[in-house]
């Protein structure tokens, strides 16, 4: 060991919890492959990730100081919103991969189809994204139905849409079914929010900038090399962590992620994974307030820190 072989102490790692919002799946593969590549390692970092799930609240694990990072969604603009000292650093999905899923041959081939539909939505994306799809196109509460993350309902039923996941349920119905369904992704109806988004605490940021820096930018470089290199190092890590999940369901949703541009589109494609500007903030919070998420007068400026992003971070390792 080092400590064995030198009159100096090895210094320790920066000791590092983050928290992700689900269970180990491909979405979070590029902090995987950080982890099990070195990447953090090589910055100095010991990382452990926390994975989430239906019983876990990691904003409060956050708030308790139990969780250094954290994956806080769209909940930046709450933030400010309830002035809480809290922020986000990077945005690593240019674009929100929830989808609506329908069955073929239905007619429901587009967002503007789904009009007067049965269509099943969870409480949480009924307060989010769906509620811009639903004032854009026309839908009515009289045919939305609770989603209980249930596929069965929509299995059996041809004339239901249901909500979902780029990277899993539209894999899991072809799976189930033999069927491969109708898949329409919220941003390319025109829902514009940023989504897997990191989130940490002013105080850190104040007194540790150099270790923030250095965690996004690890980050980044581990999703240029999942996305782009063997991500046989995250699968395993995933696997690992979650071992329900299948290396057929880790390459579909990698290759969800590439064929849509989730992660490396828009400014990214200039700044580097994890990109956010002043524009995509502004214009995503004013289409909110429209719809009635936010109301007006909310310092979205606040929100967020673009000091970690936008220097084109390991763009160099792309191919």
């Amino acid at each position: 060991m080092l400590q064995a072989l030198s009159a100096v102490p090895a210094k320790a790692d920066d000791q590092i919890t983050f928290g992700i919002d689900w269970l180990a799946e491909a979405e979070y593969g590029g902090y995987y492959q950080a982890l099990a590549t070195g990447i953090y390692a090589k910055q100095g970092l010991a990382v452990t990730i926390r994975e989430g799930g239906p019983q876990v609240n990691q904003m409060q694990l956050m708030m308790a100081g139990r969780l250094d990072f954290n994956l806080g969604g769209g909940r930046a603009i709450e933030f400010v919103q309830n002035h809480l000292p809290y922020v986000a650093i990077a945005a690593i999905f240019q674009k929100d991969p929830a989808v609506l899923i329908a069955h073929p041959g239905q007619g429901n081939d587009s967002f503007a189809d789904l009009k007067g539909k049965p269509i099943e939505i969870a409480a949480d994306a009924r307060l989010s994204w769906f509620r811009f799809l639903a004032a854009k196109y026309g839908y009515s509460e009289s045919q939305i139905k609770l989603y209980t993350f249930n596929m069965a309902p929509f299995l059996i039923d041809k004339t239901l849409i249901q909500q979902g996941y780029l990277g899993s349920e539209p894999f899991l119905v072809e799976q189930a079914s033999g069927i491969k369904p109708v898949v329409l992704l919220a941003a390319d109806g025109g829902y514009n929010g940023y989504s897997n988004i990191i989130t940490t605490s002013r105080k850190l940021i104040a007194e540790k900038p150099d270790l923030v820096r250095r965690f996004v930018d690890a980050s980044i470089e581990g999703w240029y090399s999942f996305l782009y290199h063997d991500p046989t190092p995250a699968n395993m890590a995933i696997k690992k962590s979650n071992p329900e999940m299948t290396d057929a369901l880790l390459a579909y949703g990698r290759k969800a992620m590439l064929d849509h541009g989730i992660v490396d589109s828009g400014d990214a494609l200039t700044f580097g994974i994890g990109a956010m500007t002043a524009a995509r903030w502004q214009a995503f919070y004013k289409a909110m307030v429209a719809v009635g998420v936010y109301p007006a007068g909310i310092e979205v400026d606040q929100a967020y820190e673009t000091q970690f992003v936008d220097h084109r971070t390991g763009m160099a390792t792309k191919p």
